[in-house]
């Protein structure tokens, strides 16, 4: 175990997909984990999730997808850098989602880019 819960979470939800699981406990949560998941959830990378607050933990029904991973280490971005980090990350021009944390909260790169706002890259996904 690492120190980066949404790291974890994240290596976690792969290897469940990968090993053809319909859904994964997730033992560790933080405030950052729950509001990624809520994105992957809008895009339908997760299906849902349910969050034991007495067991500390997150019980998440995998969607359809190919990667999720977190960005390390967490760059910082300007409005106009958004586009080169999404060609980086993402395999094709309309496919998947990078996570930016912004002043504003987390918010997808589309959204980043139409409020014209920059931030720290979290993770990606598609």
């Amino acid at each position: 175990m690492s120190q980066d819960i949404l790291a974890d979470a994240m290596n976690g939800i792969r290897n469940a997909k990968r090993a053809r699981k319909d859904s994964v406990k997730l033992i560790r949560v933080s405030k950052l984990l729950v509001e990624v998941l809520k994105i992957m959830k809008l895009k339908g990378i997760i299906k849902k999730y349910k969050i034991d607050t007495k067991g500390q933990s997150v019980e998440v029904s995998l969607g359809e997808f190919s990667e999720c991973k977190v960005i390390k280490p967490r760059f910082s971005v300007k409005k106009d850098q958004i586009e080169k980090y999404r060609r980086r990350y993402l395999p094709a021009r309309n496919v998947g989602t990078v996570v930016i944390s912004t002043g504003k909260g987390l918010m997808t790169h589309e959204e980043a880019v139409e409020k014209g706002i920059g931030g720290s890259l979290i993770a990606y996904f598609y």
